[in-house]
């Protein structure tokens, strides 16, 4: 049997600039499956998404997903895309089992915790407080390049990060400080502030609300001193306080302390963020 793929119409192009396309995964001309691709509207142009594949169990275990995910990066390649994530869900084992199979590597991990009704406690000398218009301005001068730096140190060439950092900055906080939903609160421990975290208010495919935590810091100098726990115990309180009992977060694969941190705490794994260079 010979497996190919055939486009089901033409390439779209939305609004946001990104392309779309959707190919029927063929044995010998006859459909047996899908497979979906675009560029990244986050990343830019030259990034890709393999954002669906599926094949009809009668077809499946005969290799046919694997030809047509490498016939659908061909098509990212003639694109121009240098690189192609996928998203895989955590209970499904069979698509980060061919992700590994095709060459994909863990970028990062969406993780979520369902919150009890009263937050933990901060340790004593520590208090959590909203940030001032002073500090948000010193933390905005530098977050773009910061937040762009640690997608650079995972992989991602430098035009597509700063493509991410920017968009990302500009979709999430359009009016700063006073963008509705956005908390920015700050850690102090003695008079001195230790370290910074941004919880944002986030739809969630149920039809309900969560926090999600965008960005949380603990200054250099003050770390080892367990803050991040009591940050992330603060952000809890910060959710709470909005009317929300979920509070979900991103972390990247190779942040390995802040991965037991979050795991301690009782966040789980919601999906994971694969890519590989093209």
């Amino acid at each position: 049997m010979t497996t190919t793929i055939r486009p089901t119409g033409p390439v779209q192009q939305g609004a946001d600039g990104a392309r779309t396309r959707t190919y029927d995964v063929c044995d010998n001309g006859r459909p047996v499956g899908s497979v979906g691709i675009s560029t990244d509207p986050a990343f830019g142009a030259s990034a890709g998404i393999l954002h669906s594949l599926g094949i009809e169990e009668s077809h499946r275990r005969r290799g046919r997903g694997t030809i047509a995910a490498l016939a659908a990066e061909e098509v990212l390649r003639g694109w121009g895309c240098t690189q192609v994530r996928l998203v895989a869900p955590a209970d499904n084992h069979a698509a980060r089992a061919l992700a590994a199979v095709l060459g994909y590597t863990e970028r990062s991990r969406n993780m979520l915790k369902a919150l009890r009704p009263t937050a933990p406690a901060l340790p004593a000398g520590v208090t959590g407080r909203p940030m001032t218009e002073q500090e948000y301005a010193a933390w905005a001068a530098t977050s773009v390049g910061t937040y762009a730096r640690s997608w650079v140190e995972r992989g991602v060439p430098e035009d597509q990060a700063r493509r991410k950092s920017e968009t990302d900055h500009a979709t999430n906080l359009p009016d700063g400080l006073a963008t509705p939903g956005m908390y920015f609160h700050v850690l102090v421990r003695d008079g001195d502030v230790v370290g910074h975290v941004w919880v944002a208010r986030r739809a969630e495919p149920a039809g309900g609300g969560l926090g999600y935590v965008f960005d949380v810091e603990v200054r250099e100098e003050h770390r080892g001193h367990g803050h991040g726990r009591a940050l992330m115990h603060h952000a809890e309180a910060v959710t709470l306080d909005a009317g929300l009992g979920l509070l979900g977060l991103h972390v990247f694969a190779s942040n390995t302390p802040a991965l037991r941190l979050y795991e301690s705490l009782g966040y789980e794994v919601t999906q994971y963020n694969l890519a590989k260079a093209l």
